[in-house]
């Protein structure tokens, strides 16, 4: 099998590890493959995907979109290391309001998926670092919302010390445990 599917502390979050092939030219390796994911409860369509840069010590998130248009995500590193996180904010899952982190570089080749109903975010723990990842659902605005990375409800625990945070990200709210994430905008 070409991936290595590991459940994590919150259902439906997946740490997957790829089959790596080094030789003399370099490496190859499968990112996705949608036979292998199925086989492994993993059914989710991926219709977007997203590629972002940052600097050493930014912080984005948390973010998530509410119903209808929920995204779960597949999140990698193509360049650098990243520190990211899933916050279970579904109400009626026994893991609400837990998080969980996993470091995911260029040199560990390993992706988190990350499923509807779930915050995301990430903070760069290298020079800088590309993220790639897919989205089950495409971006709308409408249905964007946030938590304050710093939430003291989650007690993240965030390997960067004053961490570069966009304007926007400063201005979510703290999120209320007992919030109706199916209410429509």
């Amino acid at each position: 099998m070409p991936f290595r599917f590991k459940n994590t502390d919150i259902d439906g979050v997946i740490l997957i590890e790829p089959q790596v092939f080094v030789d003399d030219r370099g490496f190859f390796m499968e990112t996705y493959k949608e036979s292998a994911f199925a086989a492994a409860g993993l059914t989710d369509r991926f219709i977007q995907e997203n590629h972002s840069r940052s600097k050493a010590g930014t912080l984005r998130g948390l973010h998530y979109q509410v119903h209808p248009k929920a995204q779960g995500k597949l999140v990698r590193v193509t360049s650098g290391e990243i520190f990211d996180v899933a916050v279970d904010i579904r109400p009626e899952s026994a893991t609400y309001g837990k998080w969980v982190g996993y470091k995911l570089s260029a040199e560990n080749r390993l992706s988190l998926y990350i499923p509807p109903g779930c915050a995301h975010g990430f903070c760069v723990l290298s020079s800088e670092a590309d993220v790639v990842y897919k989205t089950t659902s495409e971006y709308a605005p409408n249905y964007e919302r946030g938590i304050l990375w710093n939430d003291p409800t989650f007690n993240i625990s965030w390997p960067v010390q004053n961490p570069t945070i966009s304007e926007r990200d400063r201005a979510w709210a703290l999120f209320p445990l007992t919030q109706n994430l199916r209410t429509d905008p």
